[in-house]
């Protein structure tokens, strides 16, 4: 059903957390912050994931801060905007077959659009952590996401995406996970 997350179908996506592209990027402490969150999430949920780098050689390591989070998962450097235009990441995807994808990162207006546009066309549900992506410029996150979302994708909050997998409170998981939003 659209629009309800399910663990058992879903995989996170962090699209190019890198430090040199970072330093430019609208309210990147803030962006940062709940990029973290979603990872430590993806630990504690046990939550496929994959981290990705454009150009790694040229721009840069996935923020360490971030992908420390995250004991497992999968590292692809990327030469195409989107990451389903790398055949390694689009082989690993297809593998997996998630059915759902919640996706963050940098920046909004290309890498991030051009991903959800991708995955979308796909027939994956997408979900965009609105607060855990950002560009350049402020102007770029909010028509990025204003289109992301006339494509079909979900847009929602960090701490939505972190409640609607967690259906249900009172578990040890629900709890690990909720001391995160501070």
């Amino acid at each position: 059903m659209k629009f309800c997350l399910d663990r058992e179908k879903v995989l996170f996506l962090f699209v190019d957390f890198q430090d040199s592209l970072a330093s430019a990027i609208y309210n990147i402490d803030g962006v940062k912050k709940y990029a973290g969150i979603l990872a430590e999430t993806a630990e504690i949920m046990n939550i496929p994931t994959v981290f990705t780098t454009q150009y790694k050689r040229g721009l840069g390591e996935f923020n360490e801060a971030i992908r420390s989070k995250v004991s497992g998962g999968a590292d692809f450097d990327k030469k195409a905007f989107s990451c389903m235009l790398d055949e390694d990441i689009a082989a690993y995807i297809d593998e997996k077959k998630p059915e759902q994808v919640v996706v963050c990162g940098i920046e909004a207006h290309i890498c991030v659009l051009m991903t959800v546009r991708d995955l979308i066309a796909k027939g994956i549900d997408v979900y965009v952590a609105h607060d855990a992506v950002s560009s350049r410029e402020k102007e770029n996150v909010r028509f990025a996401l204003d289109e992301m979302r006339q494509m079909g994708a979900t847009v929602r909050a960090t701490e939505t995406i972190l409640f609607d997998l967690n259906s249900v409170s009172g578990t040890d998981e629900f709890k690990a996970v909720q001391k995160l939003i501070k």
